[in-house]
């Protein structure tokens, strides 16, 4: 008898407990606002860190620089510059980035889909026509733009960008990965 007064009370309490009443619920950790002010400093910084490949090569020979891909898992997998290091921009955290790039003065190197053209398999460049009016416009939606963001914030200032289009073609540059061995194994 005693749980079924106990359950018949709780019971009562749980239905006629008003919404107000309830706790409010926690806010997401998440700030745009910090985020527009982090953007506003990352735009003048990036824009003296973007480098042609030349430069890019040139900086990838040099001790205590890494090429950062983050692109998802499969598609470094299958294709990516040679040398160069994974972590997908997803899992970005402070330990993530630690553990491959421990020291915050590391120069960085970062590329991404949008700077190669004619692989669309490999490299499917990341872009949208809007059509707002009459006038089309293609709006590049490039993950190296929140790769250099999202490094920047998490205190990773010495990061340059690769701003050429790298054609398929291009004789200057080594790729690896699984693909890669495929095409020479089949040759």
């Amino acid at each position: 008898m005693k749980v079924i007064t106990l359950f018949a009370f709780i019971t009562i309490l749980m239905f006629s407990t008003s919404e107000n009443q309830l706790p409010e619920s926690r806010k997401a950790k998440v700030s745009y606002s910090d985020f527009e002010s982090l953007v506003k400093k990352v735009k003048r910084h990036r824009a003296k860190r973007l480098i042609d490949f030349n430069q890019f090569s040139e900086k990838s020979k040099r001790e205590h620089v890494i090429i950062l891909d983050t692109r998802s898992k499969e598609m470094y997998n299958k294709k990516h510059i040679k040398g160069a290091v994974h972590l997908n921009f997803s899992d970005f955290t402070q330990d993530n980035l630690a553990a491959i790039i421990p020291n915050k003065t590391t120069s960085v190197l970062i590329y991404c889909n949008n700077n190669f053209d004619g692989d669309q398999i490999h490299f499917a460049t990341k872009s949208v026509i809007i059509k707002p009016h009459e006038n089309d416009k293609e709006i590049t939606l490039a993950l190296n733009i929140p790769t250099y963001i999202n490094l920047y914030g998490y205190g990773y200032k010495n990061v340059y960008e690769l701003s050429e289009l790298i054609t398929l073609f291009d004789q200057r540059i080594a790729y690896e990965g699984t693909s890669i061995k495929q095409l020479t194994s089949n040759n």
